[in-house]
């Protein structure tokens, strides 16, 4: 009987895990199409390019500059054009500069070659230095960066959420593949 009970229990755990991966699942793309619901309406001509394109990732970034030092983080899904497989990630980043202040970002990449896709799933890294002004609250406010071609065959879209911040830093990203929800 106490193996019958240990069976079941293991059962109703995995299960709730599964369920728990799945919920998590749905956070992202939920925030997924937020975002590009945001983008499609700020930059219309967007959508064709997504479509068009082999495959595009969202991501959801928090960062913070404390003088010389800046981090971030944060959770997206590259979807393949193609197959329509999403491949879940998470990102982070530090970089060294001068800037102060947090805020909460979106981005969109946009992957115009298989290569690219690929390469991003694979490796993830970006390098770069990036300048940026964003004071938003809500929806009052206005930002400084707002599309940039970071590589070939790749643009990228970024879209302050709230924060604020004024920041001239080098920084390394890393996008990795999160482990728990693919």
């Amino acid at each position: 009987m106490n193996k019958f009970f240990s069976l079941v229990t293991c059962a109703l755990l995995s299960f709730s895990v599964m369920a728990d991966k799945q919920a998590d699942r749905q956070e992202v793309l939920d925030m997924k199409n937020e975002v590009l619901i945001k983008l499609y309406k700020e930059e219309p001509s967007v959508k064709d390019k997504i479509a068009d394109a082999k495959g595009y990732a969202v991501f959801s970034n928090i960062g913070i500059n404390l003088v010389f030092f800046s981090a971030g983080g944060g959770n997206g899904v590259v979807h393949d054009n193609s197959s329509g497989k999403n491949t879940y990630m998470n990102m982070g980043s530090a970089g060294i500069g001068i800037g102060l202040g947090v805020k909460d970002f979106s981005a969109v990449f946009i992957f115009h070659t298989r290569d690219a896709l690929n390469s991003f799933i694979e490796d993830g890294w970006d390098f770069s230095g990036q300048a940026d002004v964003a004071a938003k609250s809500g929806k009052k406010g206005a930002e400084g960066s707002k599309a940039v071609t970071a590589i070939n065959g790749v643009s990228i879209y970024q879209m302050t959420e709230n924060g604020l911040a004024l920041q001239a830093t080098l920084q390394g990203t890393k996008y990795w593949l999160d482990s728990d929800l693919n």
